[in-house]
């Protein structure tokens, strides 16, 4: 595949914030009647590229240039008014009016100083006749399903003159069918020359789509690569920053001694996050989930606490079985779960540690908690000491600790339910490298208990050597559904890698 000159073209783009490198000498080339897709791990910088080349942010140097000529977007309405059109992952349109008031919001067909209705819902049906969609256009937006939103949104995006169609995530809450569809829409347009930049954690999306592939680690480009000459396993390898001829050894495989089945889910799923999917939770064991970013470990950890509501299967706790309707239920029936958005679902910065710790009890008690002020100071200085959270009083606001000592008072808020299961969704990020090493030792401890009696822990970290030394078993996610399940010993990184790149086929058959 050979194309004389890109149409746009990003070189040596550097972009900090206080404390933070986003960007160091990033490069991008984007060549007309392509699909290019963007790769990488969270954090990659991905996302603040994006805002560079629709004018969010500026960047702090570098270059970008569209057809050769130099351009410095300081808006979005600079860069729309260039040809460079984004639709993000949530569609950003108005339910409540119609399709084609949609489409051409802010660029309405006028006469006589009035908006032309017959010229509005003409336009409409051309730009959607572009990508063979034909639909009521006066109806209401909220009449259609979300892949037509979608649509909706993409033809918004090209009605004025895109050169350049930025998608990001375009398929994150979509069914397969619906993927398929919006697929076959952007091979058409790739075909009538677009320039498509394709942001997704999808492999099989990638290579079902990408021409040619970037991919970034760290805030940097770590390569640009034709789809066709990049394997998968090369590409896992790439993002995760691990060498293709890595071999780490195995760890320990001898297994705790666990107890009965505490939780099981069978047939647990929903609709664009999570194919249907059977897990079972003993007593005593870590059970790890792994998997690129996307793969669908965080939406697996919701369902089972309730945070959003499954469409397919059932969750039995202690035997009894359960189709949470809330996350209130699930902590009830014995279930806590730390998110890994510790700044927006977890700790209340402007709280004290004390009434942090004390949120869970609360929630699971209602109105029935009753504590007074010194049984809840002793409750929270109790967990203060085990957990040796390093604070200089209950009454300090939590926002003042550090991370790691704010994700161990997270963790003391849901040990005070006593819960039979805690699932923990990247508890060791953004924290220092001896905070994670001593909370993963507490994972394990609060696990191994005697004769079986210790708690069942999901286990869910991006970092491969983290999720492999706290795990009993190991369940491996890719492209939101399962790849298959693993006893401690039976995977180093590189296989976790290998089945996680693996065809299909292969994957399913693990």
């Amino acid at each position: 595949m050979t194309k004389t000159k890109p149409v746009l073209e990003l070189s040596g783009l550097h972009k900090s914030f206080p404390g933070v490198k986003a960007l160091s000498n990033v490069s991008l080339r984007l060549f007309p009647g392509e699909v290019h897709a963007l790769m990488g791990q969270n954090g990659a910088g991905k996302s603040t590229l994006i805002k560079v080349l629709t004018g969010l942010y500026q960047p702090d140097a570098g270059s970008i240039t569209l057809d050769g000529s130099h351009i410095a977007p300081k808006r979005t309405e600079d860069a729309q008014a260039h040809g460079i059109r984004t639709v993000y992952q949530e569609v950003n349109l108005c339910p409540n009016l119609s399709v084609a008031e949609n489409i051409c919001a802010g660029r309405f067909p006028q006469r006589w100083g009035r908006i032309a209705w017959p010229a509005v819902n003409a336009e409409a049906k051309r730009v959607l006749a572009q990508m063979d969609l034909d639909i009521d256009v006066t109806a209401p937006l909220s009449r259609y399903s979300l892949s037509v939103q979608q649509m909706v949104a993409i033809a918004r995006a090209l009605r004025i003159s895109a050169r350049v169609l930025i998608l990001d995530e375009p398929t994150s809450s979509l069914d397969d069918a619906a993927v398929q569809r919006l697929f076959a829409v952007l091979r058409r347009l790739r075909d009538q020359g677009l320039a498509i930049l394709f942001v997704t954690h999808f492999l099989d999306q990638t290579y079902a789509l990408a021409d040619r592939i970037t991919v970034m680690r760290n805030g940097e480009t770590e390569g640009e690569y034709l789809a066709s000459e990049l394997g998968r396993l090369a590409l896992v390898n790439k993002m995760v920053g691990a060498p293709p001829d890595q071999q780490a050894s195995r760890l320990d495989s001898r297994a705790p001694q666990t107890g009965a089945p505490v939780l099981r889910a069978e047939g647990l799923g929903r609709r664009g996050a999570l194919h249907p999917l059977d897990l079972e939770l003993r007593g005593g064991e870590v059970l790890g989930l792994a998997g690129l970013l996307g793969s669908g470990r965080t939406e697996a950890a919701r369902l089972l606490f309730g945070a959003d509501a499954a469409d397919a299967g059932h969750v039995d706790m202690q035997g009894r079985r359960r189709r949470w309707r809330s996350p209130r239920e699930a902590i009830a029936a014995g279930i806590a779960f730390c998110s890994e958005d510790r700044k927006h679902e977890g700790a209340v910065l402007e709280l004290s540690v004390r009434d942090n710790i004390l949120l869970a009890l609360q929630a699971r008690a209602g109105l029935r908690l009753v504590m007074n002020r010194e049984q809840q100071q002793a409750l929270a200085e109790d967990y203060i000491g085990r957990l040796d959270i390093k604070t200089a009083s209950a009454d300090t606001p939590i926002g003042q600790l550090s991370g790691g000592n704010q994700q161990k008072a997270l963790l003391a808020r849901w040990l005070a339910t006593r819960p039979a299961v805690l699932i923990l969704d990247e508890p060791t990020r953004g924290i220092d490298v001896r905070a994670k090493e001593d909370l993963m030792d507490m994972v394990r401890a609060l696990a191994h208990g005697a004769d079986g009696q210790g708690m069942a822990i999901v286990f869910i970290s991006s970092e491969l050597p983290e999720v492999l030394h706290c795990s009993d078993r190991l369940l491996v996610l890719r492209d939101r559904r399962a790849a298959g399940v693993y006893r401690r010993g039976e995977l180093d990184e590189r296989s976790v890698l290998e089945v996680i790149a693996a065809e299909p086929a292969t994957a399913e058959a693990a």
